[in-house]
């Protein structure tokens, strides 16, 4: 059974809730980061996994991608998607990320944000990407990282007094499942090491092209001394891959 925590009405209204959700892209702590790897668009193809509210997909056009589809799972992130839409160009698709079936070299980019520690196999997505990419297309996504994931508490250790003394990593060589707590209980994630998610590209295929581990921006930890704490360990893991030419 596929994951679909965000049609989840409590999930969901959390979610909405969210900086990120309210503000978009430029409340997004990483953007900055997976923003400047994004390659030019103009006249290309874009697929968005786990397109959510379809903010990427929506600054695709706005940097004259030729065409933009977003996937997900959701029925409440693709409405909310469509209402914040008016482009003939985007068009949305309900299906879960593992079951994508494009065409051999049908786009550009293949972007996806937050969206593959929700999946069981990084191995089959790589496979499917890699085959829907044109030669020398790109493929640029982020996830949250294994740092982060690897303990069911994705939280940090704290004193009696509540002040954050560190984060703890355990059983980070353990892939798999983790039962995990994010906006409500029963959240389900898959912790990967670093070194399956780089290796898994390379066995598809992929050249390695960046990888990134993200804080926030100057102007965001000015703006919000709370994010000072994301200097203290890593969150997020970007990685953009190219399809080479043959």
């Amino acid at each position: 059974m596929k994951q679909n925590k965000y049609d989840d009405v409590n999930f969901f209204s959390a979610y909405e809730k969210m900086q990120r959700s309210v503000n978009g892209l430029e409340a997004a702590g990483e953007w900055h980061v997976l923003k400047a790897l994004i390659p030019d668009l103009r006249k290309k193809s874009v697929l968005d996994l786990g397109c959510g509210f379809g903010w990427h997909c929506r600054y695709s056009r706005e940097q004259q991608a030729s065409s933009v589809i977003g996937v997900d799972i959701s029925d409440k992130m693709l409405q909310k998607a469509r209402e914040m839409t008016d482009d003939p160009l985007i068009s949305y698709i309900k299906m879960p990320i593992e079951d994508i079936d494009f065409s051999d070299a049908q786009f550009d980019v293949v972007i996806s944000s937050l969206a593959f520690h929700y999946i069981k196999s990084f191995e089959a997505i790589c496979k499917k990407v890699y085959d829907c990419l044109k030669p020398g297309g790109v493929f640029i996504f982020s996830v949250e990282h294994p740092i982060f994931t690897s303990r069911n508490e994705q939280d940090w250790y704290y004193d009696d007094q509540g002040n954050r003394l560190h984060w703890a990593v355990d059983d980070y060589q353990s892939e798999g499942v983790r039962e995990t707590t994010f906006l409500t209980e029963n959240v389900i994630k898959y912790h990967r090491t670093f070194s399956t998610y780089i290796n898994d590209l390379i066995h598809a295929g992929f050249m390695i092209r960046t990888v990134k581990e993200p804080i926030p921006s100057e102007e965001m930890l000015k703006r919000e001394p709370d994010m000072q704490d994301e200097l203290r360990r890593p969150m997020f893991l970007i990685i953009s891959a190219e399809k080479q030419k043959k």
